[in-house]
């Protein structure tokens, strides 16, 4: 498959397989890692993270398949969002590092629109925006969330087109949701559309989901790979400079994960 190409190019394969899809076909050229090289990655993490996306090599042209984007519920996602969870996906700790990012990231007056939007957006409570939409699936969650100055509900999977115009926002923001966007292509062109030049698009993305909704390639790698496709949607969208991650996990193996993962949209 062209996406273990991509994978390949880590040289670090996933620590287990989710269930429920057939492991695809590994490189020939990938061999497991040993408990040592485990072990040193485990403790070094963070160093690990933030180095995926310096100086990545992507193939030249956009190597996944479709299959890669396949879920186990490929069920009407209106249905499976239908209900409300007015619920926090990733643990307190977690929803407090992503806080102080936001607040050392976002300046007052900045125009927001938050896709895959929920109750809450994680923003500081101080956070005083300008125009900040939010763009999400369910509606009631969505009226529940104070800081958005207005919200559009819409299922960006049968309909992965942002109904806003280009140059709108001075900032993206999708908090542990991108694993859920079977159409990510078209998803960053969008980002990349809506944005001004020069703003950023940050992508929080932990180890948590619901496995059944998540794409097919996603349930098959690691974080350090979640952290390297991700890189590639920016790079593949042709619209923005380079990824970088940053590791900002509050309490590394003792709370949740949480890396983020941003690009600038290109200038020019």
């Amino acid at each position: 498959m062209r996406s273990q190409q991509l994978l390949a190019l880590l040289a670090i394969r996933p620590l287990s397989l989710a269930s429920g899809f057939s492991p695809a076909r590994r490189s020939a050229n990938v061999r497991p890692i040993s408990s040592t090289i485990l072990s040193a990655a485990a403790s070094s993490m963070k160093e690990l993270a933030e180095g995926v996306l310096r100086n990545p090599t992507f193939p030249p042209e956009w190597p996944f398949s479709p299959e890669d984007f396949e879920r186990q519920d490929e069920s009407d996602d209106a249905v499976f969002y239908d209900q409300p969870r007015l619920v926090y996906h990733i643990d307190d700790f977690a929803v407090d590092a992503l806080t102080k990012y936001y607040g050392e990231n976002l300046k007052d007056g900045d125009d927001v629109l938050d896709i895959c939007s929920s109750w809450v957006s994680h923003f500081p409570p101080k956070f005083k925006g300008g125009n900040v939409v939010g763009l999400g699936m369910n509606e009631y969650e969505l009226s529940e969330n104070k800081q958005l100055s207005s919200y559009v509900v819409r299922d960006l999977n049968s309909e992965p087109k942002f109904p806003f115009e280009d140059n709108s926002f001075d900032k993206v923001t999708c908090v542990v949701s991108v694993d859920y966007l079977n159409q990510p292509k078209e998803i960053f062109s969008e980002i990349g559309r809506v944005l001004r030049p020069g703003g950023e698009c940050i992508i929080s993305q932990s180890n948590r989901c619901f496995p059944t909704k998540a794409f097919r390639l996603w349930l098959q790698t690691n974080e350090l790979e979640h952290i390297f496709i991700i890189g590639s949607f920016f790079h593949y969208s042709e619209k923005f400079d380079a990824a970088s991650c940053e590791d900002i996990s509050p309490n590394p193996g003792r709370s949740d994960p949480l890396f983020i993962i941003k690009a600038a949209k290109k200038s020019d």
